[in-house]
């Protein structure tokens, strides 16, 4: 495995499976912050980063990486969010899009990840763009990424020589235990 492409491959198609209302995925790089200048893409876009917890080596060069994954959710609305706005359920359809990712990862675990719970979740800054939350889970990764790869060979021209073989005593001429 290659652990962080293959983890952000596996996130992007089962985010892309289940979750249908998500137009744009993509590494997080702070875009929010930079519409007028970054490549443009439509909303509501959900945005993924990656950050290293704690690491435990397991031997071989594998390592298991505590690792929190963070989504941003970014949507954009002119609607209001105050009660009795006649265009209310436009505006909070990004909180039925944070539960729907909570959902989808909360307690679940994949082929290139362990069981993630949500740890945090927060409004974050969007310069007044529109709403940006940030939901956050902790979960096991194991990196093999380093680990040396072994290349399995056929063997055919081998050949034993048992001729100086000689069998050895069954004697112990030391015993643990003397009994007489």
């Amino acid at each position: 495995m290659e652990a962080w492409t293959d983890l952000y491959k596996e996130l992007a198609e089962r985010i892309n499976d289940n979750l249908t209302e998500i137009r744009w995925f993509d590494l997080w790089h702070n875009q929010i912050s930079f519409l007028t200048s970054e490549l443009p893409f439509p909303t509501p876009s959900l945005f993924v980063s990656f950050k290293t917890i704690g690491i435990d080596d397991k031997g071989l060069l594998v390592q298991d990486v505590n690792t929190q994954i963070d989504f941003y959710l970014f949507y954009e609305t002119f609607s209001d969010t105050y009660l009795g706005s006649s265009n209310q359920d436009t505006a909070i359809n990004f909180m039925q899009t944070l539960t729907d990712i909570h959902k989808l990862f909360h307690g679940v675990s994949g082929i290139n990840f362990g069981i993630m719970r949500r740890v945090d979740m927060n409004q974050e800054d969007a310069s007044g763009a529109g709403n940006l939350y940030r939901i956050s889970f902790q979960c096991l990764v194991e990196d093999a990424s380093a680990m040396k790869e072994v290349v399995k060979t056929d063997v055919s021209d081998v050949t034993v020589d048992f001729s100086s073989y000689t069998k050895p005593s069954t004697v112990d001429d030391n015993p643990l235990y003397q009994f007489d």
